[in-house]
């Protein structure tokens, strides 16, 4: 009997993880050029799988691809944090929902929870958060409603990066996580979901507060 070996990560996701993890963690700033040739010498890769990878980065809205500018993380500013989010909202507090009623495992979002707690630095914070939140809408019982929220999950660590470096709330946030996940754990998915809604709401509208009311009259 032969044994296939174990995958190995090519050379682009190599290089496509690692910038992801710089962008998420404020390594790289919205804004910052991403030159091909800097990047492959820091890896130690040829331009091809950097290229590659870029691409793949600028499908999933954390960078973006400009024939005049080059390659730059993308910036966020209040329009994309209120999109991001609003798929969100429309989307996560359904998905825990569902998780809930399915009597599905919430170990996954306990154990990320935990490593939050103990994070000691921002990055280890914000990656353990992400975590967390994927943990709850991952056992939905609908793969397509997983995937979607997926497809938004980086852009929205992006601008809670970008949130964080402007107003430190990760206290209050891991505060109203945990008070979600009691509720989860409680089979409380009316609780919990609304509970879940208001804890995104109130995120972007602290970190990008609408303009007041009548200002552009």
């Amino acid at each position: 009997m032969t044994f296939a070996p174990s995958p190995i990560p090519s050379r682009t996701q190599y290089v496509q993880d690692a910038i992801k993890h710089a962008i998420l963690t404020a390594q790289l700033v919205p804004g910052q050029a991403l030159v091909e040739t800097e990047l492959a010498a820091q890896f130690g890769v040829s331009k091809t799988p950097v290229r590659e990878a870029l691409k793949t980065l600028a499908g999933t809205g954390l960078v973006v691809m400009s024939q005049y500018k080059g390659v730059t993380v993308r910036m966020v500013d209040a329009e994309m944090a209120r999109e991001v989010y609003d798929v969100r909202l429309l989307l996560e507090p359904e998905a825990l929902r569902r998780s809930i009623t399915r009597k599905a495992s919430l170990e996954a979002a306990q154990e990320a929870l935990g490593r939050s707690d103990t994070a000691e630095d921002k990055a280890d914070r914000s990656l353990a958060n992400r975590d967390f939140h994927r943990a709850l809408y991952l056992p939905c019982g609908n793969p397509l409603l997983a995937r979607m929220l997926d497809e938004v999950r980086d852009q929205a660590a992006l601008v809670s990066t970008v949130a964080w470096a402007a107003i430190p709330s990760w206290e209050r946030e891991a505060a109203e996580h945990r008070e979600i996940l009691r509720l989860a754990l409680a089979d409380d998915a009316d609780g919990a979901a609304r509970a879940l809604h208001d804890h995104i709401a109130s995120f972007v509208a602290r970190a990008f507060p609408a303009e007041a009311e009548g200002e552009a009259e």
